[in-house]
């Protein structure tokens, strides 16, 4: 964690024991996985600001990429925050290794957080399209990313990202296969 990102405990989702549970009762790969990965869980880190933030400068490049570009750029501020984001040169983090349109993507993140159009405070009593509607108003954050926020950052059960590219990919393969084997 950089010096500019604010330490946070994380937080495991009061239904993570029995979501483990149940999955091993009732899925015959879950069951046998389960057991042997029992410490996994699922726990947010971070603010909601700076877990988007992140989310942008990773979008389109390798994790080692992104890591990288997001360990220049989260110490250019003292402090990782909305308006302290805004009183960044483009110059400056341009050089950090974000490219012109993150830096835009960044900068209305900033400016939505600053102004106030999302609603962080009341996301807890939100459902969950009515979040996605807020999130997907932002320049850069797009549906997958909005639903891997309500995963991995709200911690919001039964999201299925159905957009998930990688996803659909195999899906697509699964279905080429099939063909195949009715060919067969």
């Amino acid at each position: 964690m950089s010096a500019a990102t604010p330490a946070v405990t994380p937080v495991t989702p009061a239904y993570w024991a029995e979501a483990c549970a149940h999955l091993a009762k009732k899925d015959r790969v879950m069951k046998k996985l389960i057991p042997q990965f029992g410490n996994a869980i699922l726990e947010t880190r971070g603010d909601a600001f700076v877990t988007l933030a992140r989310s942008i400068v990773g979008q389109q490049i390798s994790v080692k990429a992104a890591q990288s570009v997001w360990d220049r750029f989260s110490v250019l501020p003292k402090r990782l925050t909305p308006a302290a984001v805004l009183k960044l040169k483009v110059d400056d983090m341009r050089a950090a290794g974000l490219s012109a349109r993150k830096v835009e993507y960044l900068v209305d993140l900033a400016m939505h957080f600053s102004s106030g159009t999302v609603h962080v405070k009341a996301w807890q009593e939100m459902d969950d399209e009515a979040i996605i509607d807020e999130l997907v108003a932002i320049r850069g954050i797009g549906r997958w990313t909005a639903e891997m926020f309500l995963i991995f950052h709200l911690m919001r059960p039964n999201v299925l990202p159905l957009d998930d590219v990688g996803q659909r990919s195999k899906e697509k393969s699964r279905g080429n296969e099939e063909k195949r084997e009715r060919k067969i």
